[in-house]
């Protein structure tokens, strides 16, 4: 059996990943989605633009076109921007090696479809064995070799223990789980989340008020992901409060980022060409509302988001229309 690993998508999640696997002594192909991306990559020996100066290790092979798709490989890692999921299934998955298990790094909800990235997969690549890993991963932290730990979900609990073995190292820690829809939730909502915490960063708020949207952005995670069928553990755990507190706390954070340069007076017109990359919380706040609204439930959080995005509602106003809420009980909360 083949233990080559193919990551598809170059940003910095899925280079740092590939960089990570290399390093563990796997054999790994990066595959961009352009030539001229991966022409780059393959004469700099390094991703120039996201993780500038990490030099690749030698069993870190770029490849030129799709049809190293075809080679035998154990895992391919899908590390693309939620919106360019199905799209890029679409166009390698007549070549893809038709043993090799898929694993999601994807945080998003589809728009339209409101599906979870396995979903997506599950549609394209029908009968293929998938897994979901995500965390508190922040790419530039990992590339340089800093610890972190993930978790890495699938209902096949063999396959998630092969992938966490295969993925671990003395410095990226992973877990298993069963829950997929409880992982790929918590990976997606916690990007709105951390949007508002960046908007509770730029109006000079105080960390009082940004302990408390991230506490009750997490009672939103788990309201919806308890609703649509996760575990509400696994909200307490990497791909819950673990990512959430690093996506809106870190400044590496894109999502903590935007929500700062929005609360700063910007449209996000303005602010999207200043990031640097794709800011998934924007994507997914429309998606979120929507599954919200199939299972019966409230974000307002994700609405002030949503509509400080959509509607150049001011985010002042956003926070008092959070604070005039009526008064709840804390615990009877969490379910709606």
């Amino acid at each position: 059996m083949t233990d080559q690993i193919g990551v598809i998508g170059a940003g910095a999640w899925g280079t740092t990943l590939a960089i990570r696997l290399a390093d563990a002594q796997r054999p790994v192909t990066l595959w961009a989605h352009t030539p001229a991306a991966n022409e780059e990559l393959a004469s700099a020996r390094q991703n120039r633009r996201y993780l500038p100066g990490i030099v690749f290790p030698p069993n870190l092979r770029v490849v030129s076109d799709d049809g190293y798709l075809a080679e035998p490989h154990r895992y391919f890692v899908l590390a693309v921007p939620s919106a360019h999921l199905r799209a890029t299934l679409q166009r390698l998955a007549p070549r893809l090696y038709a043993d090799a298990a898929l694993v999601s790094v994807v945080k998003g909800i589809e728009a339209g479809t409101n599906l979870r990235p396995s979903q997506v997969v599950g549609e394209e690549l029908v009968g293929r064995s998938v897994a979901a890993l995500s965390g508190p991963n922040l790419a530039l932290e990992i590339a340089h070799g800093k610890p972190a730990a993930a978790v890495v979900a699938s209902v096949d609990a063999s396959l998630a223990a092969e992938l966490a073995a295969a993925i671990s190292s003395d410095r990226f820690r992973v877990y298993t789980s069963p829950d997929v829809v409880g992982v790929e939730l918590g990976g997606a909502l916690k990007n709105v989340v951390a949007l508002a915490a960046g908007m509770v960063d730029g109006l000079g708020f105080g960390d009082s008020a940004k302990a408390a949207i991230i506490t009750r952005g997490l009672a939103e995670m788990t309201r919806l992901g308890v609703a649509a069928g996760a575990h509400p553990l696994t909200f307490a755990g990497l791909a819950g409060v673990g990512d959430l507190i690093a996506t809106c706390m870190s400044p590496l954070s894109r999502n903590r980022r935007a929500g700062e340069l929005l609360a700063a007076g910007g449209a996000w017109a303005t602010v999207e060409p200043l990031i640097g990359g794709v800011v998934e919380g924007v994507y997914t706040a429309r998606g979120a509302l929507a599954l919200a609204a199939e299972h019966g439930v409230e974000l307002p959080i994700a609405e002030q988001v949503a509509a400080v995005v959509y509607d150049g509602r001011p985010p002042l106003e956003g926070v008092a229309a959070l604070m005039a809420r009526p008064s709840k009980d804390e615990l009877g909360s969490l379910g709606g």
